[in-house]
């Protein structure tokens, strides 16, 4: 073998084992930010979807935690806490009818439990994201009788 096939490109052996070069670096950064950038904006925006949709399946537990409620008792409970805790004064309460997590909306903040309901015998609603009636999207009320 000659010394020409030891070189390649003019660099020594040594020079070629030294690691990557700044240019190689920068182009895997590029390509790094290019991926962050397509991929970050949906997952963000697939959280709220999310958080919208596990509110509505909450919203569907509490109502037939409360329908629960009222066929052992007789009457439906004061507030969401009688589904959690048995409350004083009261007969056949044979719950925990809802878990302690499922009171709070995923934006957390205590459904709205309204008895006597104006839209049903009793209204359960999360105002969504922005905590205040009304809205759209992922600010959009999300309540038991729509």
């Amino acid at each position: 073998m000659n010394k020409s096939q030891y070189q390649f490109s003019g660099f020594s052996k040594a020079a070629r084992t030294g690691g990557f070069s700044l240019i190689e670096l920068l182009v895997v950064l590029v390509i790094l930010g290019l991926i962050a950038g397509l991929v970050v904006p949906n997952i963000i925006g697939r959280t709220e979807v999310a958080k919208s949709r596990a509110a509505k399946a909450a919203v569907q537990q509490l109502s037939s935690a409360v329908d629960g409620y009222y066929l052992d008792i007789g009457n439906p409970p004061d507030s969401l806490e009688d589904l959690v805790k048995e409350p004083g004064g009261v007969d056949n309460w044979r719950g925990p009818y809802a878990k302690t997590s499922l009171i709070t909306d995923p934006w957390g903040n205590t459904y709205q439990y309204i008895y006597p309901g104006e839209h049903g015998e009793y209204d359960i609603i999360s105002y969504g994201a922005d905590k205040t009636q009304g809205g759209e999207g992922k600010n959009a009320d999300i309540n038991n009788w729509d």
